[in-house]
């Protein structure tokens, strides 16, 4: 039986929850348990704000996993999901799908400053889900345009939320970070430890 079922595909977060010593994980990817049907994730609602979207999102996935985990008659074990947004004037920049949109966004982010909400949401089951939110402010230097089109020709913008990783090439463009470093990446050690601590993972 593993200690925590992981509900996301990032090997970022595993990499963070083994810095933590939470190592025998499950991957168990949210996803709707019908073939077809809306997942719910990564879709802001019409008037939704940043900050509701992300948390919704998270626990979204959550509970997506925990579905899974009755339908399949899993071993019981709590699940951890997140989900990360890149906040610029009050907008949601999601994941670039294409060059045009990844230099977009980079025009927007350079020389400015940008925020990163990171939700987790954790649990054995719906009532007793918990929900922490971590918040940075991240600043951009002014990029070169030669900058920008050399980021963008990389692999790197287009899994991301906002178009970067601090993580990864783009940390040359950061001169700035108010917040948590592994929130921006994506999984915030603080609240994130906070809630495996109640939930006796850790």
């Amino acid at each position: 039986m593993p200690r925590l079922y992981l509900a996301s595909k990032s090997p970022r977060r595993r990499e963070i929850l083994a810095s933590m010593g939470v190592t025998d994980i499950e991957i168990l990817a949210a996803g709707p348990l019908t073939p077809g049907a809306f997942a719910g994730d990564e879709v802001q609602l019409p008037g939704e704000p940043p900050a509701d979207y992300v948390v919704r999102t998270a626990q979204d996935k959550a509970l997506q996993a925990l579905a899974r985990i009755s339908a399949q008659h899993l071993a019981p074990a709590p699940v951890l999901a997140a989900d990360t947004a890149v906040i610029f004037n009050g907008e949601v920049l999601g994941k670039p799908v294409d060059r045009e949109e990844a230099r977009s966004f980079m025009n927007r982010l350079s020389g400015r400053t940008h925020e990163v909400r990171t939700a987790v949401a954790a649990g054995f089951g719906k009532e007793s889900l918990l929900t922490a939110v971590s918040v940075s402010e991240v600043h951009f230097c002014t990029l070169e345009p030669e900058q920008i089109e050399a980021y963008i020709a990389t692999e790197e913008p287009y899994d991301k939320a906002g178009g970067y990783g601090i993580q990864g090439l783009a940390g040359l463009f950061i001169d700035r970070i108010a917040g948590s470093y592994t929130g921006i990446m994506g999984l915030p050690v603080y609240e994130t430890g906070r809630l495996l601590r109640a939930l006796g993972v850790l």
